[in-house]
């Protein structure tokens, strides 16, 4: 993360009556500066397999997620041997990531799809993304934002607590709500990488389990800080 010489982060300080359009654009700038490298956590290296990992990443760590898929794939390297697997052999497989069963189901079933009714490819279309089995907005946008460089804003569980303890949105907890607030001040071009910062900014800085580490907060100064402890 960027500092300056005294320890905290170079911030502008001159920030008053921000709109919650300026603050936005004002978070992003900075989150830029502390992370000018961030992308998706979740190890791929072709769309299908993108589909894959995000839906064992539910109530699963991205790490975790890394560390089982590579045995999956040395087993069923393509959508067309993935599609034929027996679920019982996926779900052995993807146990350690989780809900074993609905999610071996629903990789399963996704992947037929994609091999019977697209090509074995994964569609550029967000709608027909929200058809395939176990793929809802955040994996959708995801898929569009990383695979495809379209605009995108996937609200996880970093998005939605960081963006309400910013005051960006207010007391909206359902991750659709989020992303329609968020479609509303955010550039669609920024989206995507807006919020894999958020992602790095929250097991990083912005933390859940622990108290948030605002001393070292590059956003300190515009933060609403809601939730926090004084």
């Amino acid at each position: 993360m960027y500092r300056n010489d005294t320890g905290t982060c170079s911030c502008n300080r001159e920030v008053y009556h921000m709109t919650k359009k300026q603050k936005t654009l004002e978070i992003i700038r900075r989150l830029k500066e502390a992370y000018p490298d961030a992308d998706c956590t979740l190890d791929y290296e072709e769309a299908w397999r993108l589909l894959v990992s995000v839906r064992l990443a539910a109530q699963c760590t991205d790490e975790r997620v890394n560390q089982v898929v590579p045995a999956l794939y040395k087993k069923f390297p393509d959508v067309n041997a993935l599609a034929e697997a027996p679920v019982e052999e996926i779900e052995e497989i993807v146990r350690p990531c989780g809900l074993g069963k609905s999610k071996a189901r629903d990789i399963s079933a996704c992947m037929k799809m994609l091999r019977d009714e697209y090509g074995s490819k994964v569609p550029e279309d967000f709608d027909a993304l929200l058809k395939l089995p176990g793929v809802g907005r955040k994996s959708a946008n995801l898929i569009m934002g990383d695979v495809f460089g379209k605009p995108a804003i996937v609200t996880d569980t970093h998005c939605i607590r960081l963006v309400n303890r910013m005051g960006l949105v207010d007391g909206i907890k359902e991750p659709k709500k989020v992303e329609m607030e968020l479609w509303k001040l955010v550039p669609p071009e920024e989206g995507s990488d807006f919020c894999h910062r958020l992602v790095y900014h929250g097991r990083e800085v912005c933390t859940a389990r622990t108290k948030p580490h605002c001393d070292r907060c590059c956003l300190a100064d515009i933060c609403k800080k809601v939730g926090v402890e004084k």
